[in-house]
């Protein structure tokens, strides 16, 4: 009996061991002598903020990756998904701001993560770069809510940036993006024969007498769109497209993926999560000094593609071009990598980078 409960008691202990084995927070690396493969952390404006930098070439034009959430970390998907390489074209700087991902640390001070400090970190961080890299101006791509940083950021300080590009562009909490997400999922489980989910999504809207929907439980209305194909990855659950390359990541150690986690919920709790909400770019940013790009896979029901062209036709810029990447959901860059690494190697070529 004693050897018995010893067992059971020693199996977690295994499985943590394997895990932190599993963990070395190791990066992508290269041969070329003039690349660049580094992870650290630094000050900005007194708060800690996490870098993970690849390039095969220093000298290529630096890209700053405004992370998604707020307050996700996508190295992740870059760990993951092998195929994606931008590090060929770029300088790829991708960024977890305050106190999220690598940064986070246990005197994270929530109260501090504002817009008016994300907008001034993303000034430092730029200014950082330039000087570093010895370049004039940058490249700047937000993705998913980290677009909705980049996009103001963008906007107070054309003079820093060669180009915009949005990638899986936020346009609207309004019940017009409630509206679609809901179309999409009721005509893929109406098609599959999928009276659970359709009666889950049914029990987490309300239907308006405008005819559209509003939203009453934006997680539950989430993870049902992982259900139906249009979430994260194309086709895969939230699971196994957020939750298992998190677990599994090399480029995490396992402090730093349990620091990852609790970064996540912290900033569910912020005053940025609260001045986010309610807003409508089409009617507040209806103009650029910059060249402006959008990237939306043709799945992508997260962050409606259908409401960001809409978004890129209505916007005034330098340039402007809307993109939609087949085969593609959330997260073109790694779904895709091709068609999208093409795409934003062409926009670099076109715009002095």
């Amino acid at each position: 009996m004693v050897i018995i409960i010893v067992c059971i008691l020693a199996v977690p202990l295994i499985l943590l061991a394997v895990w932190a084995l599993m963990s070395p927070g190791s990066i992508r690396t290269y041969i070329e002598p003039d690349s660049i493969s580094e992870k650290f952390v630094m000050d900005i404006n007194g708060a800690p903020n996490g870098f993970f930098i690849n390039s095969r070439n220093k000298d290529n034009p630096v890209l700053l990756l405004v992370s998604s959430g707020p307050g996700t970390d996508d190295y992740v998907f870059t760990d993951k998904y092998k195929d994606m390489k931008l590090e060929d074209d770029f300088t790829v700087v991708y960024w977890d701001y305050r106190y999220m991902g690598i940064a986070y640390n246990s005197k994270a001070d929530a109260g501090r993560v504002t817009l008016d400090n994300l907008l001034h970190d993303t000034e430092a961080v730029t200014e950082y770069l330039k000087e570093r890299f010895n370049k004039d101006k940058i490249f700047i791509m937000g993705f998913s809510g980290g677009s909705k940083i980049a996009l103001m950021e963008v906007k107070r300080h054309p003079e820093n940036y060669y180009a915009y590009i949005g990638m899986a562009q936020c346009v609207t909490d309004s019940e017009e993006n409630d509206t679609l997400m809901y179309n999409f999922m009721k005509d893929v489980f109406g098609s599959r024969g999928d009276k659970k989910n359709l009666a889950r999504l049914e029990n987490v809207v309300t239907h308006l007498d405008s005819g559209n929907i509003k939203c009453n439980d934006w997680y539950v209305f989430v993870d049902l769109l992982h259900e139906a194909g249009g979430g994260t990855i194309l086709n895969k659950s939230e699971f196994e497209g957020i939750t298992w390359p998190i677990i599994t990541a090399k480029c995490y150690t396992l402090p730093e993926k349990i620091g990852y986690v609790k970064g996540m919920k912290m900033y569910r709790r912020t005053p940025l999560a609260e001045e986010l909400d309610n807003f409508d770019y089409r009617m507040t940013i209806t103009e650029l000094e910059v060249p402006a790009y959008f990237i939306s896979g043709e799945y992508d029901y997260n962050c409606p593609w259908e409401l960001v062209q809409d978004y890129c036709n209505t916007i005034s810029a330098p340039q402007k071009q809307f993109y939609k990447i087949r085969n593609a959901a959330h997260s073109p860059l790694w779904e895709n990598p091709g068609d999208t690494c093409r795409i934003i190697r062409e926009i670099k070529e076109n715009n002095n980078g």
